[in-house]
């Protein structure tokens, strides 16, 4: 192209890396701090995204393809329920945190198959689900018992 072409096109090609910036960072969720005690009283902290909706409920981690070793995904029901979650279009391999009320673990369903349409049920009425990368659960050892401290379950 000529340089005139290349300058008539800078003020749209400047609106456009403008638009997908702002649309990049309204996909960016801000990250939470979130610790998982074990009962040896180990304490392991991780930044979350917090979906608290059913927009962001439904979307979950889904067509990510990374996601870095502290950080995860926090579903807040929003009430106490027998949930059951799924990896449609969900690249990353996860370990679930199915956690009570009083933010203890009830269960953990660990390496979930990526891009499965299998439910997978917490097994009793719990208010919030953590997603963390595959394998970071039994590489901390963190267990069903072990407490979630967030203020999701300190209502």
């Amino acid at each position: 192209m000529s340089v005139p072409v290349l300058q008539k096109l800078r003020p749209v090609l400047s609106a456009l890396c403008f638009v997908l910036l702002i649309a990049g960072a309204a996909h960016a969720q801000a990250l939470e701090s979130l610790a998982v005690v074990g009962r040896d009283g180990q304490r392991h902290v991780f930044q979350v995204e917090v979906a608290r909706n059913d927009a962001d409920r439904a979307q979950g981690l889904m067509f990510r393809r990374s996601m870095p070793a502290n950080q995860g995904m926090l579903f807040d029901f929003g009430r106490v329920e027998p949930v059951s979650m799924w990896m449609q279009n969900t690249y990353l391999p996860l370990d679930m945190l199915f956690i009570r009320p009083d933010g203890t673990i009830a269960r953990i369903a660990a390496n979930t198959e990526p891009l499965s349409t299998r439910t997978i049920s917490s097994g009793e009425p719990v208010l919030g689900v953590l997603e963390l990368n595959a394998g970071t659960a039994a590489k901390l050892g963190i267990r069903a018992g072990d407490r979630v401290e967030h203020p999701v379950f300190m209502r």
